[in-house]
C-alpha cells in the first residue's frame, strides 16, 4: 500500500483488472463487510470524499475518491479486521475499490491500496489507535521504514521538533486534518532569500498552508516564493549547469525550470544546498535530491534533469506542499499526542538494517 499522510481514507483494489498485479478479495475474507447506506459510517464525512457517498443499487454505501493529480476510483465503503503484528481492530473501515482512473497506470499497478494517514477520524493511524508513527523513505528502492506507535531507538540522532499549527475556527481553504506546519524561510547555501515572513503565513480563508505530504512526489511552493528560489539557484548554478531553454517544456504542469546533462556524465556537478526552515527544525536537500532525470527525454547527448521545486500556482493548489522525494533519507516521526513532527537527516537504508528489515 502507498502510505499517504496527506489522504485520509485508506483503500485496497478489490477488482481484478489488466495491469493490476495484486488485489484484495473480499470473497475470501470472513470478517469483512460492506458499509449499508443506513449506517452512519455512510453519511461521515472525510476531506477525501469531495463528492457525497451514495447508495448502490443494492443499498450499499457508494464512494468516489478523487486526488490532486486527477486521478479517482469509485467503489464501496467496507468494514473488516486489520492485524499489525499481536493487535487486532475489527470494524475496521476502508474503501474497496473497483473502478478507477489513474493518472500513472504503471506505478499503481505495483500497488494493492493507499494508507491513509492524516489526522482524519477514518485515518488508519487514528482508526488503529497509534499515538504516534515514524517513516524513513530511502533513496534505494525497497529499504525505507515505517514504525507505527512509540520506539527509542538508541542508535537514532535527536530529533528536531516542529509544531502542527492548530486552527480553532473552520476556514473554507484550510485542509484541517492535515500535518500542517510553518515554513519560515528557505535558504541556498547558508544565504536566506529575502522575502517577508507574511508570504509564508495562511491569508484569511487559511489558503497557503505549508503540509507534509508523502502522496506528492515533490515539493511545491506558492508563486513568489518559488519564483524568488528559482532565480536564486540559477544565480548559484551559473556556469555549473546548462538551462533547457523550452518554453513548451513544463515537467508535470508545475516545473518550469530544467537543464541539459550530458548523458554519459557519472554524476550530477556540485550543487548547492536548498534549506527549508521550519519553526524548530530544518530539512536541507542536496545532491541527486535538487534534481531529477525526466525519463525518456533526451535532447541530442544530453538527459533533460528538472528542478525538484514546482510552482503550486500551475498545479492550480493554493499551499505549499513538502512531497516524499524531500523526505528521502530523513527520520520524520508524526507525533499525534503532541502535536508535533520531529525530524532528523539519516541513512533509511541504514534504518532498515539496525531494525533488522534489511531485503
Amino acid at each position: 500500500m502507498v502510505l499517504d499522510t496527506g489522504s485520509e481514507l485508506s483503500w485496497l483494489q478489490c477488482k481484478k483488472a489488466p495491469g493490476l498485479n495484486s488485489i484484495f478479495n473480499p470473497l475470501v475474507s470472513k470478517t469483512y463487510s460492506k458499509v449499508p447506506c443506513s449506517s452512519s459510517t455512510c453519511r461521515t464525512r472525510t476531506h477525501d470524499l469531495t463528492l457525497p457517498v451514495s447508495c448502490d443499487s443494492a443499498k450499499f454505501c457508494h464512494v468516489i475518491v478523487s486526488y490532486a493529480d486527477a486521478s479517482s476510483l469509485e467503489g464501496n465503503l467496507a468494514f473488516d479486521t486489520f492485524r499489525i503484528g499481536s493487535s487486532s481492530k475489527p470494524g475496521t473501515i476502508f474503501g474497496c475499490m473497483d473502478s478507477g482512473f489513474s493518472s500513472n497506470p504503471e506505478e499503481d499497478a505495483k500497488t494493492t491500496g493507499l494508507m491513509g494517514m492524516n489526522r482524519g477520524s477514518l485515518s488508519f493511524v487514528n482508526q488503529m489507535g497509534y499515538p504516534k508513527f515514524s517513516y524513513c523513505i530511502s533513496g534505494i528502492d525497497s529499504s525505507g521504514v515505517l514504525l507505527l506507535g512509540d520506539a527509542s531507538l538508541p542508535w537514532l540522532k535527536p530529533l528536531s521538533y516542529t509544531p502542527l499549527v492548530q486552527i480553532s475556527t473552520p476556514l473554507p481553504s484550510f485542509d484541517r486534518v492535515a500535518y500542517s506546519v510553518q515554513l519560515e524561510g528557505i535558504k541556498v547555501n547558508n544565504k536566506i532569500l529575502s522575502l517577508p515572513k507574511s508570504v509564508f503565513v495562511p491569508d484569511h480563508t487559511g489558503a497557503g498552508q505549508t503540509m507534509m505530504d508523502s502522496g506528492t512526489q515533490f515539493t511545491f511552493l506558492l508563486g513568489p516564493v518559488y519564483t524568488a528560489l528559482k532565480n536564486e539557484f540559477l544565480l548559484q548554478t551559473k556556469g555549473v549547469l546548462r538551462v533547457l531553454n523550452d518554453d513548451n517544456f513544463v515537467f508535470q504542469g508545475a516545473m518550469d525550470l530544467c537543464y541539459l546533462i550530458d548523458s554519459s556524465r557519472p554524476s550530477l556537478p556540485k550543487l548547492p544546498v536548498v534549506s527549508l526552515m521550519f519553526q524548530g527544525a530544518e530539512m536541507s536537500v542536496s545532491g541527486d535530491r535538487l534534481l531529477f532525470r525526466v525519463p525518456s527525454e533526451v535532447r541530442g547527448k544530453d538527459s533533460v534533469w528538472c528542478f525538484t521545486f514546482g510552482n503550486s500556482d500551475l498545479l492550480g493548489v493554493e499551499s505549499f506542499l513538502i512531497g516524499h522525494h524531500h523526505q528521502q533519507d530523513v527520520w520524520m516521526e508524526f507525533d499525534l499526542e503532541k502535536s508535533r513532527i520531529g525530524l532528523t537527516q539519516f541513512r533509511c537504508d541504514v534504518a532498515s538494517q539496525k531494525l533488522g528489515l534489511s531485503m
